[in-house]
């Protein structure tokens, strides 16, 4: 019982600290969300203890509008939190991988599974929608880029639906912050066992990391390990066009 009441103190001091990073971090790109979340709570908070005052129940609706505060003013800063960090992320290298990274079950991942000189890149998500290649550089260059992974694609994996998405804010692009979005609104044609046997199929093509040659020989002394090959993105690695 002891080291669970430890466990839980322990988590708490950590998310508090999370939760006080992500507002520092918002509030250098929206200065006003201080003052929106504090006037969000107060008219909330206020609305319920006039209604209670009216109907003869202070106490009730004033508890109640203490609670219906907290929960605004919570919905209020993560909207104005997550538009913060989007326009931080906006235009950075790898943006797109972070967001696919966090997109939730059912979804697997591939950053970077191609590249070209220019730092355009494509990554690969697949789930129940089928497979989606979301490119982020020169919507020029990239379109090169998707169809070659396309063609790439085709030699193994037959009659699931490829969906490609570039990001941006120009025409046919989709910006950042709807990428989630867009690709949750993909209908579902695959099964589990689907999504499984084209995963298993295209893990063979592997990603650009994985598919670098390594050095034989020795580890060099000093030298450590890098985590796996799929969740990082070195931009400085040299990729063939």
């Amino acid at each position: 019982m002891a080291s669970k009441d430890n466990a839980a103190s322990s988590a708490n001091p950590g998310r508090i600290k999370q939760i006080a990073q992500t507002y520092k971090m918002a509030k250098r790109v929206d200065p006003k969300i201080g003052l929106v979340i504090a006037a969000v709570g107060i008219v909330t908070f206020g609305v319920l203890l006039a209604i209670g005052f009216l109907v003869g129940h202070p106490v009730y609706l004033g508890i109640l509008g203490f609670v219906l505060a907290f929960l605004a003013m919570a919905i209020i800063f993560g909207r104005r939190a997550e538009k913060a960090a989007f326009s931080q992320m906006e235009g950075q290298p790898g943006a797109a991988a972070a967001v696919l990274d966090n997109i939730g079950r059912g979804w697997t991942t591939t950053p970077a599974v191609a590249v070209n000189r220019s730092q355009d890149v494509v990554h690969r998500a697949v789930g129940k929608a089928g497979i989606v290649l979301v490119a982020e550089g020169n919507p020029n260059r990239v379109k090169g880029l998707l169809a070659a992974e396309k063609k790439k694609m085709a030699r193994i994996v037959v009659d699931v639906p490829v969906h490609d998405i570039v990001v941006g804010t120009g025409e046919d692009q989709v910006p950042l912050k709807k990428v989630r979005t867009t690709m949750l609104k993909y209908p579902r044609v695959l099964t589990g066992p689907q999504v499984t046997a084209t995963n298993d199929r295209l893990r063979a093509l592997g990603d650009l990391m994985s598919n670098m040659p390594v050095p034989k020989g020795p580890m060099p002394k000093g030298a450590r390990m890098l985590p796996p090959a799929s969740r990082i993105w070195r931009r400085t690695s040299p990729v063939p066009d």
